[in-house]
């Protein structure tokens, strides 16, 4: 990934913070066919070490489990929030026009090697947590105990579990902070005038990430 200096996320707290609150992934494998990659839910963990783990399932019907190159690292990709940006936003349109639109994001990058977990007890303790994380937001959350034992057993019996530690971990956070203070303001103010948690969430990195002139 091309990460200018300027939009370089080092810090690991952070790139784990987008993990667990979008751990929709998109995982690319180098299969014998070529490249291939699937949206999966990744849980991690922060052990070992110092990038963590990422936990999953696929279908046992996937190929993913079965036809990857085992000597050729694996990339789970993390896309946190994101927005278009119009410069009619920034100021210096009116001083001197010298303004294009962009595309604001923020991006985690995780590489490591993939095990596969062929083991009905590891997915049950790995399902339990995945659906413990994801419920923890809900009133009243749902847990796998609150299914049939014999109904979601079945089940397990057609997914097979995957491990991924990440050996690198990269983030990009395009955030305006190559814009003046005014030209962040503006910004700022345009994407709170929308209606939209994804519009709300990016004017948060853009506040957090602002400069002074």
């Amino acid at each position: 990934m091309y990460i200018p200096k300027q939009f370089d996320e080092p810090r690991l707290e952070v790139l784990h913070d987008l993990i667990r609150a979008r751990p929709l992934s998109t995982l690319v494998t180098l299969a014998s066919s070529g490249i291939n990659a699937n949206h999966i839910p990744l849980l991690l963990s922060a052990e070992p070490g110092p990038f963590g783990t990422l936990h999953g399932h696929v279908a046992r019907a996937n190929p993913l489990w079965s036809d990857y190159q085992k000597d050729v690292e694996v990339l789970a990709i993390f896309q946190g929030a994101d927005a278009y940006i119009t410069p009619s936003w920034y100021a210096t349109k009116a001083e001197n026009g010298k303004v294009v639109p962009t595309w604001n994001y923020a991006v985690a990058h995780a590489y490591g090697t993939l095990r596969i977990i062929d083991d009905v007890s590891w997915l049950r303790t790995h399902l339990t947590a995945l659906t413990a994380h994801n419920e923890a937001a809900f009133p009243a959350p749902w847990q796998v105990s609150d299914a049939p034992h014999d109904y979601t057993e079945k089940l397990m019996g057609a997914i097979v579990g995957i491990e991924i530690v990440i050996t690198r971990l990269s983030g990009k956070w395009k955030v305006s902070q190559n814009q003046p203070a005014r030209n962040q303001a503006g910004v700022i103010d345009g994407l709170r005038a929308r209606d939209g948690d994804e519009f709300h969430a990016m004017a948060a990195l853009v506040e957090a990430g602002k400069t002074t002139d």
